[in-house]
């Protein structure tokens, strides 16, 4: 199984660290967001460079690990056009430096439309879900040039929320440099966790050749909401996961994610048995 973790789920400083602690894990990926792992590295224009992707991309080769993941998480739909456009250069900039990173992977989720808000249905609209194509249109066109893929993650709260979401800026952006990044748990709500098998199903059979990641956690309804849990203590049927995906996607990257301590080791143990059980 090859497995990973989100890396700012692992309370270390330097890279040098952080690559010690996923290896003495037992790991083989990360997902890497810079400025949620390593507090010197800010989020402004300029901040990542060669010789920066360079040091941390050798570092991680050096220790067969892969950067599995960049998190480059923007809004796309900011209702300020001159903070998205930033975003959207932030964005590029990790496109431009990927391959010093080691990695080919650069992954977002699609934002608000009312920054600050929370849950508002108004990112749930047919007009927001055009900004998200004209966005995602533009980053999928850098990532063309420099030979690497836009990740692309759907969250309840976001403009892609669902897999009928995907499937349709999927089928506007029609580019192998657009993949997804596959949330089990980021789909699920109250009224259709019961329904999670034909969901996941449905997203194969729809976007299934898209799919390059898997995130993995857990969760509960609780208060009448998704709460997220550590793995193996909630409701995904992972004996349904595994079996779905093992075959179909050998050698994928599944990816830990909310997942801290003291319930790594645990998590990782369960998701090996489930695997090995599929």
């Amino acid at each position: 199984m090859n497995l990973g973790v989100r890396a700012h789920d692992i309370n270390k400083h330097s890279v040098e660290e952080l690559v010690q602690e996923v290896k003495s894990k037992g790991l083989h990926a990360v997902q890497l967001a810079l400025p949620k792992s390593f507090d010197y590295i800010g989020t402004e224009l300029g901040t990542v460079t060669p010789g920066l992707a360079h040091y941390i991309g050798r570092t991680f080769r050096e220790n067969n690990l892969q950067i599995a993941v960049l998190g480059c998480y923007i809004n796309t739909v900011h209702p300020d056009l001159n903070v998205r456009r930033k975003e959207i250069e932030r964005f590029k900039e990790y496109i431009r430096y990927a391959r010093e990173f080691g990695c080919s992977v650069i992954g977002t989720e699609t934002g608000t439309i009312i920054p600050g808000a929370g849950y508002t249905t108004e990112n749930h609209k047919e007009e927001v879900l055009d900004m998200v194509v004209e966005t995602i249109r533009e980053l999928v066109a850098e990532a063309e040039k420099f030979g690497v893929v836009v990740g692309l993650e759907a969250a309840l709260t976001h403009p892609i929320h669902s897999i009928e979401t995907m499937k349709k800026v999927l089928d506007r952006i029609d580019s192998n440099n657009l993949q997804v990044i596959f949330d089990p748990v980021n789909l699920m709500k109250i009224d259709n966790y019961q329904n999670q098998e034909e969901i996941f199903s449905k997203a194969f059979e729809w976007f299934g050749e898209k799919i390059a990641i898997i995130h993995v956690k857990d969760f509960v309804i609780e208060d009448n909401s998704v709460k997220v849990v550590p793995i193996g203590k909630g409701l995904l049927n992972y004996d349904f996961v595994m079996k779905l995906i093992k075959d179909r996607k050998p050698h994928i990257n599944f990816l830990m994610e909310d997942q801290i301590e003291p319930f790594i080791d645990e998590s990782i143990a369960y998701l090996k048995e489930k695997y090995e059980q599929a």
